[in-house]
C-alpha cells in the first residue's frame, strides 16, 4: 500500500470499491481508494459533498460493507465478517460519533445512563460500568451532566457526551462524522478539544470528517477525498530555528496509488489552464509537470519548476 506510507496500520484499505444501484443506475461512491492510519493517530479527513467521505466512514464503523477491495481495522477484515462478527466488532473495536446530536444520545436517559449502556450491552459488570462512565464523563469535561438528559444539555455537552458513549467498550478507533458541524466555533473547539484528549490520554486512534478549516488546522494529517479516492495528504510539522522560535509549516503531497496514479489538487491546475492532459519531464531529483503547449501556454524553464512535483 501506497497512501499515507505507514507500516503496520491500524486502519488500512487497499483499493476499496462501493457501487450502489438506485432506479437501475450505478453510482460508485468509492473508486479503489487507498488509505492507511497509524495507531495512536488523530487524523482529519475533507472532501466536497459526494466524495466519498461517509461512505468510508459508514464502512469503517461497520454499518456498511465494500464492493470490492479490502479494508482492515485492528486486524479485522470488514469485507469477510458474517453479522454476529459484525456486531461485535462496532460493539468492542469502534466507537462512533454522528454530526447530528439528537441520533448519539437517547432522549430519555442521562448522560451517566447513556454511557453506561454499551456497556450493559456488552455484558460489563455494574461496578465497572460506573466507574467507566464517571472516568469518561470527567475526561471529557461533562461531569456535571451525569444525571442531566440530553435535552437538559447544551450542543457542545451532548457531543462531549457522545464521545463518551462511544468509548465505553474501549474501542481501538473512534470515528467522528462532522461532530462539530451543528456547533458555533468556540463550542466546537471544546468538541475537538474533546477528540484531542481521548486520542493522547485514553490512546484512542481517530478519524475525524470535517469541513471546519479551524479542526483541521490543528492535526498533524488531514486527508483529502476526491471523486472516491485518496487525493492529497496535508502534512503538518514544528521546527525550531537557532534562537528556539517554534513555528508550524504544513506540506500538500499527492497520493500514488499502486498503478502509479494521483490528483493534482483543482487549486493548482486551474490557474494553469491544465486539463485533459499535461507535460511531464522527468528532471534531477524531481518530475516536472506542466500545462499541454499545443493548447498555447508559454513553456516554463527546466530550472523553473515551480509546479513540478518532487
Amino acid at each position: 500500500m501506497t497512501a499515507g506510507s505507514v507500516a503496520d496500520p491500524l486502519i488500512a484499505c487497499d483499493r476499496l470499491v462501493r457501487i450502489y444501484t438506485a432506479e437501475g443506475i450505478e453510482v460508485q461512491a468509492l473508486q479503489g481508494l487507498d488509505m492507511a492510519v497509524a495507531g495512536g493517530e488523530l487524523t482529519a479527513m475533507v472532501g466536497a459533498s459526494g466524495s466519498g467521505k461517509s461512505t468510508l466512514m459508514n464502512i469503517l464503523a461497520g454499518l456498511d460493507t465494500p464492493t470490492a477491495g479490502s479494508v482492515r481495522v485492528a486486524g479485522h477484515d470488514l469485507g469477510g465478517m458474517n453479522g454476529r462478527q459484525r456486531l461485535s466488532y462496532r460493539r468492542r473495536v469502534v466507537g462512533f460519533v454522528w454530526q447530528q446530536t439528537s441520533r448519539n444520545l437517547l432522549p430519555y436517559l442521562t448522560a451517566a445512563q447513556n454511557v453506561d449502556l454499551p456497556m450493559r450491552l456488552a455484558g460489563t459488570g455494574r461496578r465497572k460500568r460506573r466507574g467507566r462512565a464517571g472516568q469518561l464523563l470527567g475526561v471529557l469535561g461533562v461531569a456535571h451532566c451525569a444525571d442531566r438528559s440530553p435535552q437538559q444539555m447544551s450542543g457542545g455537552e451532548q457531543q462531549r457526551t457522545a464521545i463518551a458513549v462511544a468509548l465505553a467498550n474501549e474501542p481501538k478507533v473512534l470515528l467522528a462524522d462532522e461532530p462539530t458541524g451543528e456547533l458555533d466555533s468556540a463550542t466546537a473547539a471544546d468538541v475537538f478539544g474533546a477528540l484531542q484528549t481521548a486520542n493522547t490520554e485514553l490512546g484512542v486512534t481517530v478519524l475525524v470528517v470535517t469541513h471546519d478549516p479551524a479542526v483541521s488546522s490543528m492535526v498533524r494529517r488531514v486527508i483529502a477525498i476526491r471523486d472516491g479516492r485518496t487525493a492529497t495528504e496535508t502534512l503538518r510539522h514544528e521546527t525550531t530555528d537557532a534562537e528556539g522560535r517554534r513555528s508550524e509549516h504544513a506540506v500538500e503531497y499527492a497520493v500514488l496509488d499502486r498503478a502509479g496514479r494521483l490528483q493534482l489538487p483543482r487549486d493548482m491546475t486551474e490557474p494553469l489552464g491544465m486539463r485533459d492532459r499535461v507535460r511531464l519531464e522527468a528532471l534531477p531529483g524531481h518530475i516536472g509537470v506542466w500545462p499541454d503547449q499545443r493548447r498555447g501556454e508559454q513553456p516554463v524553464a527546466a530550472d523553473e519548476p515551480a509546479d513540478g512535483l518532487g
